[in-house]
């Protein structure tokens, strides 16, 4: 199985445009990119906020899949996505199918129809930690000063991950912030939720994207070289901060095992990556879980520029949530990113050789995990 087209819709701030319509820029966008079209379309797989579900976008878009899925698991949906898109595929249920997102959350900020207060769960299991003053931001915000607190990570270290990601955003001309940035800058930016300053925190945007999966006949077949997906896995771990077991791990553990192996590589392989970059720890744990280094050495890993185009481990490529855009969930954004770049495409942040790539979706706050393999040569997942 492989990515055939790969695609964003405007992106950043888009004023004029529902959510509808981000959908179908980026879905057209990618199919135009795979050279296919709507009739090709046999699986469809979405999700997003509010009543947004699969079947609505299928009527937006016009289409009528014999397959289709919605699985929400937050920022890390994608990933999930494509591990179930591999499987539908492989039992023969569909030989195409397209994976969509378009969210327009900064706009309806902006226009008061949704409120910017990150408190979740008023309900349900979340409502044991809303008492605490607990918003999405603190969540992270602990996992940062645990991990600071377990292995003497610093505060400057997290904020070279800042730092890196916005110069990666430099070369970038679609990025929403593109000024090069100082440590000193990230520390002196306003306070969120002590350690986390707003640099430390990804971006508010709108935005879409959608990425066509095909089996290998039918990728052999169109009009760019496939990106083949080699290794797929996922994970889950808690809702409340409660039950989770350790504050300086992320499920990838899991997630990045079960890919590493079915991809049969290992993380000195990888030529870039495209992680989850909600806050600057999400970056940290993940490196860690994943295996780029060991667990509690994040800090020292990541303090020399390696994160950057040119550097060693080049990381979120695009400027990533951080500097690019973060439309409120981000993991489709990360599979674009990592096809463009197996294909070569992207121009001045283009990571030469680049042949194996690694993209990992996080959840909620630490709440999941998805993991994906890509590579330029066709494997068996």
């Amino acid at each position: 199985m492989a990515i055939v087209g790969a695609a964003l819709s405007d992106c950043g701030r888009v004023d004029h445009k529902t959510v509808y319509e981000l959908h179908y820029q980026a879905t057209m966008r990618a199919l135009d990119d795979a050279g296919l079209t709507r009739a090709d379309i046999e699986g469809f797989m979405s999700t997003g906020t509010g009543t947004l579900a699969p079947i609505e976008v299928c009527d937006y878009l016009g289409i009528r899949p014999r397959w289709v899925e919605g699985t929400n698991v937050g920022g890390s949906a994608w990933q999930f996505m494509v591990e179930h898109a591999v499987a539908a595929i492989s039992r023969g249920y569909v030989d195409v199918v397209a994976i969509t997102y378009g969210s327009t959350t900064r706009s309806d900020l902006k226009k008061k129809l949704r409120t910017a207060n990150l408190t979740f769960g008023g309900r349900g299991a979340e409502q044991f930690d809303v008492p605490y003053g607990h918003t999405l931001i603190s969540r992270y915000a602990m996992a940062a000063m645990r991990h600071m607190h377990e292995y003497g990570t610093t505060i400057e270290q997290l904020a070279e991950i800042a730092v890196s990601t916005r110069y990666n955003a430099s070369l970038n001309p679609e990025a929403m912030y593109r000024e090069l940035i100082t440590i000193d800058d990230v520390q002196s930016s306003p306070m969120m939720a002590d350690p986390l300053t707003k640099l430390h925190c990804c971006l508010r945007s709108d935005g879409g994207g959608s990425v066509i999966l095909a089996s290998e006949d039918r990728a052999r077949d169109c009009a760019k070289a496939p990106v083949w997906i080699l290794g797929t896995g996922e994970a889950i771990s808690h809702t409340t901060m409660s039950e989770w077991t350790d504050f300086t791990e992320s499920p990838c553990v899991r997630s990045g095992e079960q890919a590493f192996r079915r991809a049969g590589v290992t993380p000195a392989d990888i030529d870039v990556c495209q992680l989850y970059d909600s806050f600057t720890p999400t970056v940290l744990l993940t490196l860690e879980g994943l295996g780029f280094c060991a667990k509690g050495e994040g800090g020292p890993f990541v303090e020399d520029g390696k994160l950057r185009v040119g550097g060693s481990l080049p990381t979120n490529t695009d400027g990533g949530g951080l500097s690019a855009c973060h439309p409120g969930m981000r993991g489709m954004f990360l599979l674009v990113e990592a096809a463009r770049q197996l294909r070569g495409e992207c121009g001045p942040r283009q990571v030469e050789g680049a042949e194996l790539a690694c993209v990992n979706g996080t959840g909620g706050w630490f709440s999941s995990a998805g993991t994906v393999i890509l590579g330029n040569e066709p494997g068996s997942p």
